[in-house]
């Protein structure tokens, strides 16, 4: 089916007010960063509109649009206006819930959120101060905090909205998605608000790398039908893994204990039942060493964890930084994964990223590289979205030095493919950087000192020829 519009984001009017501090409002600023990303990602351009409470702009039964997007806030759920566009959007999509991505411009119970959007995974766009609890939005979208929350639930969300824009224009159906990635299942458990981007952080790698995360509903409310939908979660499940911080957590509705404490309980009776019929179900269960603020309750459940893994097999318990234990779990889960894609490169492969529309241009420096006898890795522009960014986590894993060439994209561009690089040990990447070089046209390039301090080279050229910057990275690089 055709829609004319990609994206519709709705929200409430006071959402999308200046607050005096930024030149743009808060909704505004969003669509412009998703924009950006999602053209990125899709390689074309992508029709986002916003819609208020009271605008008519588009048609009463909101058939022609794609994908809706509800901005979630206490205005918001108190707004009979947006509530009836979201009920609109859903009568007009029908069973088609995966066409609806929530976004948090502030914590939103799930007691408060309207039940059509209960069951939906949300996209928290706030910071959160894990130790006070304190909701703050952020002023400067490029802070540290920032890209570690903020442009991660961005990024994230471009990619989850890029997959179902694709699947719509009927190019991947999800089977085709999980054959193609031969994809397992994973039980990841929900934590306290002070492990929620780590929890995020951890369940992007799975997904990136092929597995399935469950679970990729938010649960319901009650006791009784959280504890039916885990059971029917951990089936499908070879592990589980659980992060205990210092936050308990909200209680279940009908029960004293946290979701978090009730999916530990399922997981070790599901394990004690496996080593009973002779199967295995491992457990990957990682508290923090450090200890503050923890109410009577949390103390009480972790010492219930570690009494209980001491009596079982199974299960192992990790109280150390937060890093090793995901490097535990990519030896645990990725393994299978790097053994089929890494390949040895003689420590002589450069990674060239560049935009599709300088695929000419950047052909120039590529055959250059070649003639001195290199490997060269390329991005990938064909074939499904999917096979393209599993291309480029492949690339990021077996690369030994890389060149961001910006040509005619734009500085937002440069960031996200250096931010990637940054994060390429989370991809499962094995060795060193050697090397790593931002080539630009001179001038162009306002985070200059950020990227030296992130130790790339910048190189920048009066013209659109970089011959001499490549040959002296070649250079450098074999120093």
């Amino acid at each position: 089916m055709a829609f004319e519009i990609d994206i519709l984001i709705v929200h409430a009017d006071v959402d999308n007010e200046p607050d005096g501090d930024s030149a743009m409002a808060w909704v505004s600023q969003f669509k412009k960063f998703l924009e950006f990303m999602l053209n990125q990602v899709l390689s074309e351009k992508t029709k986002i509109l916003l819609k208020g409470e009271y605008d008519s702009m588009t048609s009463p039964s909101l058939d022609n649009v794609a994908i809706l997007i509800p901005v979630m806030s206490k205005e918001f759920v108190a707004s009979s206006a947006c509530l009836e566009h979201v009920q609109l959007f859903c009568n007009a999509a029908g069973k088609n819930s995966d066409r609806i991505f929530k976004v948090g411009k502030a914590p939103i119970t799930l007691q408060e959120q309207p039940e059509i959007l209960r069951s939906l995974i949300g996209y928290d766009m706030y910071q959160l101060d894990p130790d006070s609890g304190e909701i703050r939005e952020y002023k400067d979208y490029f802070s540290e905090e920032a890209e570690r929350q903020y442009w991660m639930e961005i990024v994230d969300l471009s990619y989850d909205i890029a997959e179902t824009l694709t699947k719509l224009k009927n190019k991947t159906t999800p089977t085709e998605v999980r054959k193609l990635f031969n994809s397992k299942v994973v039980y990841l458990a929900e934590t306290g608000h002070d492990l929620s981007v780590e929890r995020s952080i951890i369940t992007r790698e799975l997904q990136r790398n092929g597995y399935t995360v469950l679970p990729d509903q938010a649960l319901p409310d009650g006791a009784n039908e959280v504890e039916r939908v885990v059971r029917r979660d951990l089936e499908n499940c070879s592990m589980s893994i659980h992060l205990i911080g210092n936050a308990y957590g909200e209680t279940l509705t009908g029960d004293m204990r946290s979701i978090a404490d009730l999916q530990y309980t399922l997981a070790s009776e599901k394990s004690q039942d496996a080593k009973k019929r002779n199967s295995t179900f491992q457990r990957l269960i990682w508290i923090t060493p450090h200890r503050a603020h923890q109410s009577e309750r949390q103390k009480t459940f972790i010492e219930s964890v570690k009494r209980d893994v001491e009596m079982q097999d199974g299960a192992e318990v990790l109280e150390t930084p937060l890093e090793d234990f995901k490097s535990i779990i990519r030896e645990e889960l990725l393994e299978a994964i790097d053994r089929r894609n890494i390949k040895e490169t003689g420590g002589r492969a450069i990674y060239f990223l560049y935009n599709k529309d300088d695929h000419s241009s950047a052909l120039q420096c590529i055959e250059l590289i070649e003639r001195c006898g290199f490997d060269v890795l390329m991005p990938s522009f064909e074939g499904e979205l999917l096979q393209q960014r599993q291309k480029h986590i492949e690339n990021l894993r077996i690369f030994d030095a890389a060149i961001i060439y910006k040509g005619t994209a734009t500085e937002q561009w440069v960031r996200m493919k250096a931010m990637d690089l940054l994060k390429a040990p989370g991809f499962g990447r094995k060795k060193p950087i050697t090397a790593k070089a931002i080539m630009s046209n001179a001038g162009e390039l306002n985070y200059k000192d950020t990227f030296k301090a992130q130790n790339f080279l910048v190189y920048e050229e009066n013209k659109s020829n970089f011959a001499e910057s490549v040959k002296l990275f070649l250079l450098e690089f074999t120093a």
